[in-house]
This record gives structure tokens, C-alpha cells and sequence, in this order.
């Protein structure tokens, strides 16, 4: 009984942690802050992916403030955005979905070191590299970059 119990409870760890999505917004950083964000990551994407030129297919849910400022910002400077469609995914088969979906995949995470430190981190993967730079807030309702961006070679 104990064997059986224990081998549940692997099982149950293990399927919880496959099915959590890494990617998306866990700070609380104001609606704000996620807008001054967003506009610098879409500023620094620009000097790496041609806007005219790239296909960017977001492939997460854009429900917070952070997501919906930085389509609507990528959009604005002229990238052609496919927003996430789970439903689109499921149906296509992996040998056809390539031809729906040609373009770059974009993910994100926006993360805060707080307690331990005020500041908020943003990584985002666009293929397969990832880029990340941190923001200190300030007083005035506004955020600086803590640094540059941090590119994986």
C-alpha cells in the first residue's frame, strides 16, 4: 500500500510540473510598467528582426499587460504578429502546420526578484534565442533598465 501510494504521489509531482507553461507574466507590476517595458523590448527587437520582413507568432496566451501592450506595440512598427490559437495548434498536423504558421516564434516571461531585490526581469525567446534585460521602478511611476540586454549566444 505505501509502494502504491508513493508511486501515485511521483506521478501526480511529475504530471504538475509538465503541464505548467514556463512562459507569461508572474510580476505585479503595474499595467504601467509593463507598457514602458513592453515599448523597450519591442525597441531592441527592431534592431535584431527587420520589422517589414519578420512573421512573429506568439505562442502564449497575451492576456496580461504586459503581452497586449507588446502585440499591439509590435504590430505598430510594422512586424506581421500571428497571436496564439491554441485550438489552430491541436488541429494542424506537424507536417502542415509549418505552412499556416511560417515566421519566428515569440515567447516571454516577466518575472520580479522581490523580496529579495526591487526590480523586475523580462526574457524573451524569439526562436530559439533568448534575450533578457532588468528594470529598476522609479518614483516617478516609471521604470530604467537596470542594464543592457543580455543576448545567449
Amino acid at each position: 500500500m505505501r509502494k502504491v501510494l508513493m508511486i501515485s504521489a511521483l506521478i501526480a509531482g511529475l504530471s504538475g510540473c509538465a503541464t505548467n507553461s514556463p512562459y507569461g507574466n508572474y510580476s505585479a507590476a503595474p499595467a504601467a510598467h509593463d507598457k514602458n517595458m513592453a515599448s523597450d523590448t519591442v525597441a531592441h527587437l527592431v534592431t535584431m528582426y527587420p520589422p517589414a520582413r519578420t512573421r512573429l507568432n506568439i505562442m502564449q496566451p497575451t492576456e496580461d499587460a504586459y503581452g497586449t501592450a507588446l502585440v499591439a506595440l509590435l504590430r505598430g512598427r510594422g512586424y506581421s504578429v500571428n497571436e496564439y490559437a491554441p485550438e489552430a495548434a491541436k488541429k494542424a498536423q506537424p507536417a502542415t502546420q509549418a505552412a499556416f504558421s511560417p515566421g519566428v516564434d515569440l515567447r516571454y516571461v516577466v518575472g520580479s526578484l522581490a523580496p529579495a531585490a526591487d526590480l523586475y526581469r523580462v526574457t524573451v525567446v524569439v526562436g530559439n534565442q533568448p534575450i533578457s534585460r532588468a528594470y529598476i521602478p522609479q518614483k516617478n511611476g516609471t521604470v530604467a533598465a537596470a542594464g543592457s540586454w543580455a543576448r545567449k549566444e
